[in-house]
This record gives structure tokens, C-alpha cells and sequence, in this order.
């Protein structure tokens, strides 16, 4: 009998091991390497969709692991980067970068243009019917419009020469690929280079938006009927040609 406890004790002992191993690689790999993260909004339209569930890669350009012991990637002009949105850090928003440090940027008629060259952009949205003067042809000093940020406004004024924005050193200017429907640098300034989380990898799952096609429940609340319509009917939903799909 003895022998029997013993041999459970140690038995329960290396399986409390192994989960408590299991739990520090976990959070391991979430604190260092990769993050989840859904799109909440349609402003990287038809690259990301709202439903989409990603795997954010966060050492591809260098994260907490840096210093030598991973190799630091510099982020790019075209490059898709999650980021602390810097007005209000608590939240993560998805962009493209347009501008690294020392680029000139301006767009003409819609067209974004850098260091006087136009960019090939194949993956552009547009929806708006009606031209924005402020949005598509941006830098505007002259016109303060809605949902404009007042520090941005003052800032921005300081750095435009020849109708060029000047992207600082330590930060980046980012669109969103639904040009009409993002709320991106246009409107509350530069990305800090430490803002930046890292880059979507990999769209580990995507879900179609349920209430779509959801009849009414008048019995219980909106948010608890969509998740239980949304979890029996899991398959009908999943957008199978996007899941596992690598973001470019």
C-alpha cells in the first residue's frame, strides 16, 4: 500500500510538472513570439477582413528578444504592422506602412505619392463615391475636418515643406488598404517605432459575421445569441479559403 501511494504521489508530482511546464512555455510564447489578434474594423479591406483571426509574428523586427540574440528586421515601406494605437495605447490597429524616417510623403488625387514617386499599390480599395479634399489630397494644413486629432493638427503643420509631410526619425506614416474607410495617419499622426508589436503572420481562422443572417431573439441578449449561433454553426460560418492563409 505504501508503495502504491508513493508511486501516485510521484506520478501526480510529474504530471503537475509537465502542465506547469506546458503553462511557462505557453506564456512564454505569447509574451515573446507570437499574439493573437482579431481585425475589429474594415479599414485593411479586401487584405484583412473583420472576422479575421491572426497570429502576429512579434520577433520579426526584434521585440523584447532583441539585442543580438535575434536578428532585428527593419520595417519596410509596404510592410502590414500591429501597433499601440498612439492616442490611446491600450488599443492594437493594423496598418500598412507608407513612410519610414526621412520619406516625403503627399497624395494627389488619391494617388500616394514618395519622395516624389508614385507608389504601385495593387492592393488599394475605394469606395467613396465623393471626393474628400482633406483625405485624398493630403497633406491639407489649411483645413481642419472631423475626427481630426488637435495635436496632430499642430504637429503636422510643423512638418510639411513643398506640400510634402516629413516623416521624423523613430516613426513610421501608415494607411489603411481601404483608403476611403480607415482612420490611419492622415488623421492622428506617426506610428513610434516602439509602438510597433510586430507583423501579422498568419490568419490562423476566419468568421464570417453571424448576425448577418441571425433571426431576432427577443428572449435573451444580442451578444449571448450571436455567440451561441456562432458556435453551432461554426462551419456554415468559417471562411474555409482564408483560414490558414499567410498575410502578404
Amino acid at each position: 500500500m505504501a508503495g502504491e501511494s508513493e508511486k501516485s504521489s510521484t506520478n501526480l508530482v510529474a504530471s503537475l510538472q509537465s502542465l506547469l511546464g506546458t503553462v511557462i512555455i505557453a506564456i512564454f510564447v505569447i509574451t515573446f513570439v507570437v499574439q493573437a489578434f482579431q481585425i475589429p474594423s474594415e479599414s485593411m479591406e479586401d487584405t484583412l477582413l473583420i472576422g479575421d483571426y491572426l497570429l502576429v509574428d512579434k520577433l520579426h523586427y526584434g521585440g523584447r528578444l532583441a539585442g543580438g540574440i535575434v536578428p532585428y528586421q527593419p520595417v519596410k515601406r509596404g510592410d502590414i504592422i500591429v501597433f499601440h494605437y498612439p492616442v490611446h495605447p491600450a488599443q492594437h490597429f493594423v496598418k500598412r506602412v507608407i513612410g519610414v524616417p526621412g520619406d516625403r510623403v503627399r497624395l494627389i488625387h488619391r494617388r500616394v505619392y514618395v519622395n516624389g514617386i508614385p507608389l504601385y499599390e495593387p492592393y488599394v480599395q475605394y469606395h467613396a463615391m465623393e471626393p474628400d479634399t482633406y483625405r485624398d489630397e493630403f497633406p491639407r494644413v489649411d483645413l481642419p475636418v472631423p475626427g481630426l486629432e488637435a495635436s496632430w493638427w499642430l504637429e503636422m503643420r510643423k512638418l510639411v515643406d513643398d506640400d510634402q509631410l516629413i516623416v521624423p526619425q523613430g516613426h513610421y506614416f501608415v494607411l489603411g488598404d481601404n483608403r476611403d474607410q480607415s482612420s490611419d495617419s492622415r488623421y492622428w499622426g506617426f506610428v513610434p517605432r516602439e509602438n510597433i508589436i510586430g507583423r501579422p503572420l498568419l490568419i490562423y481562422w476566419s468568421l464570417r459575421r453571424s448576425e448577418q443572417d441571425m433571426p431576432e431573439s427577443p428572449r435573451i441578449s444580442d451578444k449571448l445569441f450571436h455567440f451561441a449561433y456562432a458556435v453551432t454553426h461554426v462551419f456554415q460560418l468559417t471562411r474555409w479559403d482564408r483560414t490558414l492563409r499567410v498575410v502578404k
